[in-house]
C-alpha cells in the first residue's frame, strides 16, 4: 500500500475515533503529499525516496519548533509538536542510533583514507547518501567531526 493510501486509510481512522492530534498531522502528510505530486516535473506520480524526504524535512521543522517552543516554556504548544512527530514518526524508517551511526561513519572513513578535517565534505557527501533516512544530518556531523579530529 502506498504512503497516499495508507495517510487516507489512517485519516477515516483518526476521524471516526476523534482523535485530533493524529488527523493534524495526517492532513499535513497529505498536503505534502498532494504538494510533492503537484511539483513541475512529478507528472503526478511520486516515489518513496520522494516521500522519504518530505517526512523527513516534517520531522526536521518540527524539531526545531519544538527546541524554540521549550526554550520559551510553551508547553503547549511543545506537547503539540511531540504528537505530530509521533505521527510522522510512523512512517519514517527506523532512525540508526548514535553507536550504529558511528560504526557506519566509521567504515566509511576508512574507506575512504579520510584522516583529517579537511576530508569532512567528501565523508558528509558519501554518509549522507549511505545514511540517507536513517540518520539525522546534524548528527551525523557532528559525529564525523568528531572522528576526524
Amino acid at each position: 500500500m502506498s504512503l497516499e493510501q495508507t495517510i487516507m486509510t489512517e485519516m477515516k481512522e483518526a476521524m471516526k475515533s476523534k482523535n485530533e492530534s493524529a488527523l493534524r498531522s495526517l492532513r499535513a502528510i497529505k498536503a505534502e503529499i498532494i504538494k510533492a505530486k503537484t511539483d513541475p516535473g512529478a507528472g503526478g506520480e511520486i516515489d518513496e525516496a520522494t516521500e522519504q524526504k518530505f517526512l523527513q524535512k516534517m520531522m526536521k521543522q518540527r524539531k526545531d519548533s519544538l527546541e524554540i517552543f521549550e526554550k520559551q516554556g510553551r508547553e503547549d504548544l511543545a506537547a503539540k509538536e511531540r504528537e505530530e512527530m509521533a505521527i510522522i514518526e510512523r512512517f519514517l524508517p527506523k532512525q540508526l542510533s548514535e553507536d550504529e551511526i558511528k560504526e557506519a561513519l566509521k567504515i566509511i572513513i576508512q574507506e575512504m583514507g579520510a584522516s583529517s578535517a579537511a576530508d569532512m565534505g567528501k565523508v558528509m557527501g558519501i554518509a549522507s547518501k549511505q545514511l540517507a533516512g536513517k540518520a539525522d544530518g546534524k548528527t551525523i556531523n557532528a559525529i564525523v567531526k568528531l572522528l576526524l579530529v
